[in-house]
């Protein structure tokens, strides 16, 4: 029986070799875009060409010493850090609503709460133009941060249900027969246990906003440009390795909010495993 098994051990072993090669070329094909360029962000040259004349930290030094780029890194982060509360607090609520109710029309009103992540950004553009141009909202921190935080609701939507999924209702049936409110009942009991959840969702949110340009396009004025507008701007006007800086603060950005999620997403686990039992 081991003779006959070793064959299938092997094929085995083969297999999963071959779909580990396959997956990494897959992820290098799909990085590689990403990744080059980094190392033009270091360069000496004064155009985005390869080969690499040099090395210099002079382009970190103009991103982050300029003044034009100082206001979009500051738009970016007030923008996205408003819109990702607005998102938690709204998705949170979406999601909980759905998991406890049942009735008529619940997976189409689901499907329109998840709409922007499947809807072409440049059409939701433009019907939030037309929609927020009779209210006075378009050139307005207001109007872009009800945009993206439409935009980032469906992440918290999607984590907090996915946190929901495994929820011990009996825990806020015993709080309220001891006369706990709802409110003090989700605020002591639900929230501790779905808070890896929603805080996933709120870097989600935090990262679309973040890296979103389109909305920005149709929606703000030139004194409410962000990173990606910036560097827009910059693509269409200069060409300079400043963007490239940009990119890469972006990226490690992107990358340690991806760490963040990951540990969150651990610490959910462990408190479906520690509800469980």
């Amino acid at each position: 029986m081991t003779t006959s098994a070793m064959p299938t051990t092997r094929l085995e072993r083969a297999a999963r070799f071959g779909l580990a090669c396959y997956v990494a070329l897959v992820a290098l094909f799909l990085i590689a875009p990403i990744l080059a360029i980094v190392p033009l962000s270091v360069s000496d040259g004064q155009f985005l060409v390869y080969p690499l004349r040099g090395l210099s930290w002079r382009w970190f030094v103009a991103f982050f010493t300029s003044d034009r780029w100082a206001v979009s890194v500051k738009n970016s982060l007030f923008i996205g850090a408003i819109a990702a509360s607005l998102a938690c607090a709204l998705g949170t609520m979406a999601a909980v609503g759905l998991a406890r109710a049942n009735f008529f029309g619940k997976r189409i009103i689901t499907g329109l709460i998840l709409s922007p992540l499947v809807v072409p950004i440049v059409i939701y553009a433009v019907g939030l133009y037309f929609f927020f141009a009779p209210l006075g909202l378009t050139q307005s921190y207001t109007g872009l941060i009800l945009a993206h935080a439409a935009l980032g609701s469906p992440f918290v939507v999607v984590t907090v249900s996915a946190s929901l999924s495994n929820f011990d209702y009996n825990l806020i049936r015993a709080a309220t027969s001891l006369g706990a409110p709802p409110l003090m009942a989700f605020r002591r009991i639900m929230l501790p246990i779905v808070l890896p959840g929603v805080v996933t969702g709120a870097l989600f949110a935090f990262a679309a906003s973040f890296d979103e340009v389109v909305t920005v396009l149709f929606l703000a004025s030139p004194e409410q440009r962000t990173i990606p507008r910036e560097m827009f701007s910059g693509l269409r006007e200069n060409l300079s390795p400043v963007i490239a800086a940009a990119s890469t603060v972006m990226i490690t950005a992107a990358i340690l909010l991806l760490a963040t999620v990951q540990v969150l997403r651990r610490r959910t686990a462990r408190a479906m495993l520690n509800t469980g039992s």
